[in-house]
């Protein structure tokens, strides 16, 4: 950093140091806000601060490891803190600073330890001195810009720290601000979820302080407000699950525990195990906050995601109380002897056999849990005309695709052995109008041959144990004929392609072969 003096007939070119210099531009702004009109000039002097804070820092990009420039930096952010900590510091300098320092500050957070130490302290003091709620609006700007950082997680973490205590500092309309914030948080953790090098626990810590901030401020309000605030919270700690257990790399069990701790603020708002794994309760909470905010609502992209992980990770952890345990278990039982609730079972189920990024762990505890839920049930129980399934139906389809996948793409035998049981009785689970619609649909939309013929089997399988019952014996026959066409001429047009779809053609005859059989021996009452 230079700056020139100029005489009369000679320059001389003085070199100014940057802690320095960032001091003169502090110092001129203080002066120029106690003279008369010296507002623009003000504004000329902050303009040039952070233009200067911005310099410094790309010259640093530039040179990570320059551990001298990273003195530099350090003396920098003590020189901003100290002018900030002055006790003779103006009210309106300080306000006016704080819409620009705490942004541009936030990018040496991860140059080194003591660096994000006194960008902490920076923010700390600006929380301290200005207007929570303008200080809110600023933080999450400043949230929102450090997405694009090249450390998203270190440089958000002065910002979110600051944003915790803000919350609790805000005195009226808590509500309101906190919709707003808390969808920027959000956006800001899963940026950091998706960093190659990230430290789980690091993400959980500044995700839990968030949380633990809503829920203090909750405590302060009664009635509605009240109420809607432990409704955020609770899709906030739902949501976050989901972000947290993607950003494993290794193995569950490093993050069930994590999760459980999460488990204490659901609690506040009356959320039940079953009310998450049917999804019940996170449509009650998404309507209390939501309503019909679109807009908002896509905040919470992965909220089934988080919803069925919580309580699996409930299932699973060696760390639930032995009440818990209790409760899980008739959640279990209520399943099994409840056709409409266990369907909504397996269609959130779908959010974890479906997610690309989970690792396999979860989607193991996943089918063990589907093979709990349908123990002993028959078909029977679930043919009652007065139950309506069609609004399921799609919830379950979407289930058992991922199941096929499941079952094609496993990393062991004793996985596909079980998730090949677990498709057999979701499948047998469904009433016998609706199961020709998801098998045609599955049937229609696989697009490996083997799986195909694995489907059509089990519609082979599902015809020989099938008593004599009163069904529309034309209307079964048609639904093979359809399963067979689907084969032997596809929708697309033209033949199947041979050798590639040779399994699935021998399947289909198969059990076009089976139902001439079934019909010559006068057994055409059965259902698919």
């Amino acid at each position: 950093m230079e700056s020139s003096i100029e005489g009369s007939s000679e320059s001389t070119t003085v070199t100014t140091s940057p802690s320095r210099r960032v001091r003169e531009l502090l110092a001129l702004c203080f002066s120029s806000v106690e003279e008369a009109g010296g507002f623009q000039e003000f504004e000329s002097f902050v303009t040039e601060l952070v233009s200067c804070l911005d310099s410094l820092y790309e010259n640093v990009a530039l040179d990570a490891n320059n551990e001298l420039e990273n003195d530099v930096i350090e003396e920098v952010l003590d020189e901003i803190l100290k002018v900030l900590s002055s006790p003779q510091m103006d009210q309106d300098v300080i306000d006016a600073l704080s819409f620009h320092l705490p942004k541009v500050t936030s990018k040496f957070a991860d140059i080194s330890s003591r660096c994000l130490q006194l960008v902490e302290e920076i923010v700390d003091r600006f929380v301290e001195a200005c207007n929570p709620r303008d200080m809110l609006s600023i933080l999450c700007e400043a949230l929102d810009a450090a997405r694009c950082y090249h450390s998203a997680s270190t440089c958000s973490t002065p910002l979110l720290h600051g944003l915790s205590k803000v919350f609790i500092l805000i005195q009226r309309r808590h509500y309101e601000q906190l919709k707003v914030a808390v969808p920027i948080v959000l956006n800001v953790l899963k940026d950091i979820s998706l960093e190659t090098d990230v430290q789980v626990e690091d993400l959980f810590d500044k995700a839990l302080g968030i949380a633990s901030s809503i829920r203090d401020v909750s405590s302060k309000l009664n009635n509605e407000e009240e109420a809607k605030v432990r409704c955020l919270l609770c899709l906030y700690v739902i949501q976050i699950t989901a972000i947290i257990s993607v950003s494993i790399r290794d193995k569950a069990a490093s993050c069930i525990p994590l999760v459980i701790q999460l488990e204490q603020f659901l609690t506040s708002c009356g959320l039940t195990h079953l009310g998450l794994i049917t999804g019940n309760d996170t449509e009650k909470l998404m309507s209390t906050v939501a309503g019909d905010d679109d807009e908002f609502i896509t905040s919470f992209p992965d909220i089934s995601l988080g919803a069925s992980l919580l309580f699996i990770c409930a299932k699973i952890s060696h760390e639930v109380a032995e009440a818990a345990i209790a409760v899980l278990g008739s959640v279990v039982d209520e399943l099994q002897n409840n056709p409409v609730k266990r369907w909504q079972a397996y269609g959130m189920l779908k959010y974890i056999l479906s997610s690309g990024d989970l690792v396999w762990e979860f989607k193991r505890h996943a089918i063990e849990f589907l093979l709990d839920i349908t123990k002993g049930v028959t078909s029977s129980q679930c043919n009652d005309e007065q139950i309506d399934c069609s609004d399921y139906t799609p919830g379950i389809y979407a289930t058992l695709q991922a199941v096929t996948l499941l079952i094609m793409y496993a990393p062991d035998a004793d996985l596909r052995k079980k998730t090949f049981e677990a498709l057999k009785r979701v499948l047998s689970d469904i009433p016998a109008p609706h199961r020709f619609d998801v098998l045609r649909a599955l049937v229609t939309n696989s697009r490996s041959p083997s799986m195909t013929a694995i489907l059509l089997g089990l519609v082979k399988d599902s015809m020989s144990k099938s008593s004599l019952q009163d069904t529309d014996c034309a209307a079964v026959d048609t639904h093979v004929i359809e399963l067979v066409e689907l084969v032997l001429r596809p929708p697309q047009g033209g033949p199947p392609l041979l050798p590639d779809q040779s399994d699935a053609i021998l399947a289909a005859l198969n059990l076009y072969r089976f139902a001439l059989l079934f019909e010559s021996r006068g057994k055409k009452s059965y259902t698919l």
